[in-house]
């Protein structure tokens, strides 16, 4: 893989037109009505129309600020951002409910600022949409809680059907990709701590390619992540989210061809499943759609 450069032409495979039609459009007034934001809006992800027509969608909770300061990432942040809103619980679980989707994964920015960094409201949610949306499969991607597992643990309780936490970069990169208050052996911890939790329930990851890795590192963070029990594994490019300096550029566009090759390393390993390919994302529906039929022969 090259040295890390300033500014790579965009490869032809990355090139696509932004979702739209009916079914998106619904889709998103549902959620704006209610003051609610999807990531796949945000991301501005090209496989949105593809999940939201597949009957699943991701929210983003406790607010769109968050305390941290991740090199990757779009979403803004500031050291005390607003409180959560009390009601996104029910306005979450009346919005589901409307947008007929079965699989929600509920996302979340870092909120360093309060006692409990979120964890009381976070469980709160899935409370609420499980009660409302009784078949509804709810897939958590946590942060870390700076490694305090009590915090963890309030929302393994709210009972989500997959746990979900970032690993984000191979070890090498962490400290340059990531806020300093995260870790690539802390979100190890978070995932093994999940996984002693709630053993019968699927865990999973997702890592970025194209921020300057070798070979060599990826391959030692797939076992590294296998060794914490995770069962689900997701690949996809890293694209800069803006020009500003903030933001890291991409050292490589990965080619189709070497995403399957490492998707196929992965496998190797033991996991579950692997999607793996430019455009996957961490909630990308390869991957959910595979955790509905798993869960579904668990509930038999």
């Amino acid at each position: 893989m090259s040295p890390v450069a300033e500014k790579l032409p965009l490869p032809p495979w990355l090139k696509v037109s932004l979702p739209a039609g009916p079914v998106v459009a619904r889709l998103k007034e549902a959620s704006r009505s209610r003051g609610l934001a999807t990531v796949c809006e945000q991301a501005r992800c090209p496989n949105m129309g593809e999940c939201w027509g597949g009957g699943t969608a991701t929210f983003m909770v406790m607010g769109d600020t968050c305390t941290r300061a991740c090199r990757f990432c779009s979403v803004g942040a500031a050291v005390k951002p607003p409180p959560p809103d009390a009601n996104e619980p029910s306005k979450l679980a009346l919005t589901l409910k409307e947008m007929r989707v079965d699989y929600a994964v509920l996302t979340t920015v870092c909120r360093d600022d309060l006692p409990d960094q979120g964890a009381g409201h976070l469980a709160a949610c899935v409370e609420a949409v499980k009660r409302a949306n009784p078949g509804l499969k709810i897939e958590m991607l946590l942060q870390d809680f700076r490694g305090e597992t009590s915090r963890l643990e309030t929302v393994l309780r709210a009972g989500p059907d997959v746990v979900a936490h970032n690993v984000e970069c191979v070890e090498r990169l962490s400290a340059s990709v990531r806020d300093a208050r995260a870790g690539y052996r802390q979100s190890l911890d978070v995932l093994r701590n999940a996984k002693r939790f709630l053993p019968a329930t699927p865990t999973k990851t997702s890592l970025m390619l194209g921020l300057g890795e070798t070979e060599e590192e990826l391959l030692r963070a797939f076992d590294d992540i296998r060794a914490a029990q995770v069962d689900i594994l997701t690949l996809g490019q890293y694209l800069r989210p803006s020009g500003e300096r903030r933001h890291l550029p991409v050292a490589d566009f990965i080619p189709p061809d070497d995403f399957k090759r490492y998707g196929e390393l992965a496998r190797e390993r033991g996991f579950l499943h692997v999607a793996s390919g430019p455009f996957v994302r961490s909630s990308y529906r390869a991957a959910e759609l595979f955790l509905k039929g798993h869960l579904g022969e668990h509930n038999r």
